[in-house]
């Protein structure tokens, strides 16, 4: 590992301004950054440590909703009583990443800015436009299976990794932030991580010492939730696809699938789809889809587990 500086911050604005410079990072629970430093994927000259900013409560909004920490471990948001109630979604996603070990110290900000575990990406002997803008892509024509197959680019075809960030793009959640400068803003989940395009190496829209402070959910959908999790082994495996979905009495509702995109991938016009079925909103929430000869599978998996979560929506709401 190589050598950098340290500090711990005491003020929201004042951490964002220190990690604006060149070369910092934030900090928190450091479940993927410090791997990455270890293998030299990432290496900062100075971290930021954050954890005493105090954004680890969970809250009620004025609107119904609740207002989630930055700073709130994955372990205290999936058994909050108010989610585990009202966004059962998220509760199961969180549970069904990572190892309980893992979740004790990852933060809620940290989940979101986690990093592809393209293995590509994680190779530094190898060619990655995310690691190294305009080094190539060895994963293009390479060992694809995990990878993307929607929403990527002839620079990157990496895929988001995260099971939490999925609940939240069908929740409608947004993201609080304070910048370098002490302004506040709000950014919707779905605009949160970027398409790879041009510059795979931008995984989110935050500008450089951006600072995560919350994430907000707004009121409760109602329905039944559910997050189908396919992957090579039972635990501790990113998923090749996921579907996280709210389901309504009447069969209508929300579905975004992870494992797919760079982005948890969630194509509204085909939530109106959901009453015909789990063919016709993947054939719409996949249309231009540009899989590879290894992963092309991921589509009708895709529609075979969305077809898994109707089946069970449809059974509990007979019960």
């Amino acid at each position: 590992m190589r050598a950098f500086t340290y500090e711990r911050a005491h003020d929201p604005v004042a951490a964002a301004r220190a990690a604006a410079q060149p070369g910092a990072k934030f900090i928190a629970g450091g479940t993927n950054l410090l791997d990455l430093m270890k293998i030299e994927v990432e290496t900062p000259t100075h971290l930021v440590d954050v954890q005493d900013l105090g954004f680890d409560k969970i809250e009620n909004t004025k609107d119904g909703g609740l207002r989630i920490g930055a700073l709130v471990t994955n372990t205290d948001l999936a058994t909050d009583g108010r989610v585990r109630r009202d966004y059962a979604v998220l509760t199961r996603a969180i549970v069904a990443g990572a190892s309980g070990q893992l979740r004790n110290k990852a933060s809620t900000a940290g989940n979101l800015l986690q990093r592809t575990r393209c293995p590509y990406f994680y190779d530094i002997n190898m060619p990655c436009n995310k690691r190294k803008p305009g080094s190539g892509c060895a994963a293009i024509g390479g060992v694809s299976r995990q990878l993307g197959v929607i929403g990527v680019s002839d620079k990157c075809i990496a895929t988001f990794p995260g099971d939490m960030a999925v609940a939240m793009r069908v929740l409608d959640a947004a993201v609080e932030t304070v910048d370098a400068t002490g302004q506040h803003h709000s950014i919707p989940i779905a605009e949160f991580h970027r398409l790879w395009g041009d510059h795979p190496e931008q995984d989110t829209v935050l500008k450089p010492g951006e600072l995560i402070t919350a994430v907000t959910l707004p009121r409760p959908l109602g329905g039944k939730h559910f997050y189908e999790k396919v992957r090579d082994r039972a635990s501790y495996a990113y998923a090749l696809v996921s579907v996280a979905a709210v389901i309504q009495p009447d069969g209508t509702g929300r579905v975004a699938f992870g494992g797919v995109a760079p982005r948890p991938w969630r194509v509204e016009a085909a939530d109106a789809l959901l009453p015909q079925g789990a063919a016709a909103v993947t054939a719409r929430a996949f249309q231009g889809a540009t899989p590879t000869q290894d992963n092309k599978f991921k589509l009708p998996l895709a529609t075979r587990a969305l077809a898994s979560v109707i089946a069970e929506s449809q059974q509990k709401i007979g019960a």
